[in-house]
């Protein structure tokens, strides 16, 4: 994944979430993906997005979550603009533009203000857990769980997730000779513009590379390639479930049974037009801390982790 100017790409890490095998780590990715898509309560997504930071805090990726939280703002502060500037459904004004065209009367609202805040803080969970995600499950294990529904599909996943960090390694040699002709740093958009198109022109030879090497290698044909072998069929049979997955497969069940009781309980109703309609109850405070709960606790077991 990309963030800022470089390139994240997962690496295993002493820590409980990369202890756990990558379908569960995906899982339990997801009951948090679905949870920040079914709350809406500001004080709840804001507790999943702390109860996130500190996940990531402990899976040793603080630093890549902060980095990541920094471009999350450049794009929620858009958000925001766009939703104040374009929503007519409030009906507490707290600015007027004026008459503005074929856009009608522009009047500012709370509820706009408020209601964009809230997507906003959504569209930042959903990238910070994203980057949880990729950062923390091993996309390789991942992929051979797909390999039984789809050779061919997991074997292209697989190569393309291989082939990105080989992209920014090549475009990152080609900027740096590139600088180092003269006069091209004062080409600005043109010399962008050429980079990508030696990046672009590199990976569609690679392509043909690998293309034909798979080929010689018979894996057109070969249907016993499609399978496992018994051998590695064993071995994923024998291979015991630890505690690591049983902990944050216990979370993401929970964080998801909390999230809907969540929604339909009322503790964390919200609703932004008309008016704000946003309660905060002890319900509330006590969703929060169990959504907290439930994340951080699978990473508090760091037995047989530490080195």
């Amino acid at each position: 994944m990309f963030t800022g100017a470089q390139p994240f790409f997962y690496r295993r890490l002493p820590s409980p979430l990369h202890a756990a095998r990558a379908g569960v780590g995906a899982v339990w990715a997801l009951a948090l993906t679905a949870a920040a898509l079914v709350l809406f309560h500001p004080l709840v997504l804001l507790a999943l997005t702390l109860a996130v930071l500190g996940a990531g805090l402990a899976a040793g990726l603080a630093r890549q979550l902060t980095r990541t939280l920094r471009t999350a703002a450049i794009v929620a502060v858009p958000i925001v603009a766009i939703n104040v500037l374009v929503s007519r459904e409030g009906l507490t004004v707290f600015a007027r533009l004026g008459d503005l065209g074929p856009f009608g009367q522009g009047d500012l609202t709370v509820e706009a203000l408020v209601y964009g805040t809230v997507i906003a803080l959504k569209v930042t969970l959903l990238i910070l857990i994203t980057t949880l995600a990729s950062l923390a499950v091993d996309p390789d294990e991942l992929l051979r769980a797909f390999r039984r529904l789809s050779f061919r599909s997991a074997l292209t996943a697989s190569l393309s997730t291989r082939m990105i960090p080989l992209l920014a390694a090549d475009s990152g040699r080609m900027a740096e000779a590139q600088r180092t002709r003269p006069g091209v740093a004062q080409a600005g958009t043109r010399a962008r513009v050429a980079l990508l198109g030696a990046v672009i022109g590199g990976s569609l030879d690679r392509a043909m590379d690998v293309a034909a090497t798979l080929e010689l290698r018979g894996f057109a044909a070969a249907a016993a390639a499609r399978r496992p072998s018994r051998r590695s069929r064993a071995s994923r049979q024998t291979r015991p479930w630890s505690r690591h997955d049983i902990a944050f497969s216990c979370s993401a069940v929970a964080i998801l049974v909390l999230a809907v009781l969540g929604r339909l309980g009322g503790v964390a109703s919200f609703q932004a037009y008309p008016l704000v309609h946003m309660p905060v109850v002890a319900g509330t405070f006590a969703l929060c801390a169990a959504l907290i709960a439930a994340v951080l606790l699978p990473c508090a077991d760091r037995r047989g982790i530490d080195p």
